[in-house]
C-alpha cells in the first residue's frame, strides 16, 4: 500500500548527518529532546569502542528513542568485506537498529550482490534490514542499478534506501519509485535542495554534505515522492547543511529547527 495524503503521523528520525560534528550519545539525547521518535548513528569502525556503545544504549534506554539506522557500510572496490563492516552491523544489533545503510565502490552487479548477501546474513538474526543506497559519488548511482543488485542478492533482508536528493541527481525521474515493491523500502531519507547540480564528483559531494535544505525550503518534488513511498514509511531527515550548521551551532537548536520545518511541510502534503 502506498502512502496516503496524511503523513503527519510518520515516524521522523534525526539522521546522523544532521549533526555530523557530534558524537552518537549527543545525537541520541538531542533526538529525544527535540521530539524525534527515532535517531540514526554513524559507526566509524576505526574509532568506535565498546564504551561508546554503552553510552548510546544508556541514552536510548533513558529516552526511549528508537534507532532507525546505523551507517555506513561502504563496500570497497573488489567487494571484499572485513571486520569493520561486521562491526557496524554488530553495533547496530546491540543498539536495536532497524536498518543498516550500505553504499558501494564496486561497479559489478554480481559482486555487489554477493557482498550484500553476506551483510544480510550477518544482519538478519538481529531483525535488521540491509539497505543499499544509490548516489552519484558511488558506483551504484541509480534506483534501477540498486534494484538490480538487490534482486540478484535474493535475500529477504535486502532493501533499498531512497534519498530524495540522490534520487533527483540520478536523472531517472521519480516515477520509478511507484513501481518498487513496498517491502523493499523500509525507510527513506528526506531533505530538500536545489533542483539541479553540476555534473562532477566535486559538485555532487558538496551538494550532498553542504547544500541540503529542510523539506519545504528547496525545489525538489517532495510531495510527489511522498505519495509514492509505502504507507507509514519512516523518514530520516538527512539535512546535511552548511547553512544549518552555521546558523545553529547548538545541536538541540538545529535539530528542533529542522524538525519543526519538516512538520510544517508535512502538514501541507
Amino acid at each position: 500500500m502506498r502512502r496516503s495524503s496524511a503523513v503527519t503521523d510518520t515516524h521522523l528520525s534525526l539522521a546522523a548527518g544532521l549533526l555530523p560534528e557530534f558524537d552518537a550519545a549527543v545525537v541520541a539525547r538531542t533526538a529525544a529532546e527535540a521530539g524525534f521518535s527515532h535517531a540514526g548513528f554513524t559507526i566509524p569502525p576505526a574509532t568506535w569502542t565498546p564504551q561508546m556503545t554503552r553510552e548510546v544504549r544508556q541514552q536510548i534506554a533513558a529516552t526511549a528513542i528508537g534507532v532507525l539506522d546505523v551507517e555506513v557500510v561502504w563496500i570497497p572496490a573488489g567487494a571484499e568485506l572485513n571486520d569493520g563492516h561486521r562491526l557496524i552491523i554488530d553495533v547496530g544489533a546491540e543498539l536495536g537498529a532497524k536498518n543498516v545503510l550500505v553504499v558501494s565502490s564496486e561497479a559489478d552487479c554480481q559482486q555487489n550482490a554477493a557482498a550484500l548477501h553476506q551483510l544480510c546474513e550477518w544482519a538478519a538474526p538481529a531483525g535488521m534490514r540491509v539497505c543499499l543506497e544509490f548516489l552519484m559519488i558511488t558506483e551504484v548511482r541509480t534506483l534501477s542499478a540498486a534494484l538490480a543488485v538487490v534482486q540478484a542478492c535474493d535475500h529477504p533482508a535486502a532493501a533499498i534506501l531512497i534519498d530524495s536528493l540522490h534520487l533527483q541527481r540520478a536523472g531517472e525521474g521519480i516515477d520509478g519509485v511507484a513501481a518498487v515493491d513496498p517491502h523493499l523500502l523500509p525507510y527513506a531519507q528526506l531533505c530538500d535542495g536545489n533542483l539541479t547540480c553540476d555534473d562532477s564528483y566535486e559538485a555532487y559531494l558538496e551538494d550532498a554534505i553542504d547544500l541540503r535544505a529542510a523539506p519545504g525550503e528547496g525545489e525538489l518534488p517532495l510531495q510527489t515522492l511522498l505519495g509514492m513511498l509505502p504507507e507509514h514509511c519512516p523518514l530520516s531527515l538527512e539535512v546535511r547543511s552548511r547553512v544549518y550548521r552555521e546558523r545553529y551551532p547548538d545541536p538541540l537548536a538545529r535539530a528542533t529547527a529542522v524538525l519543526q520545518q519538516t512538520q510544517a511541510f508535512l502538514r501541507t502534503c
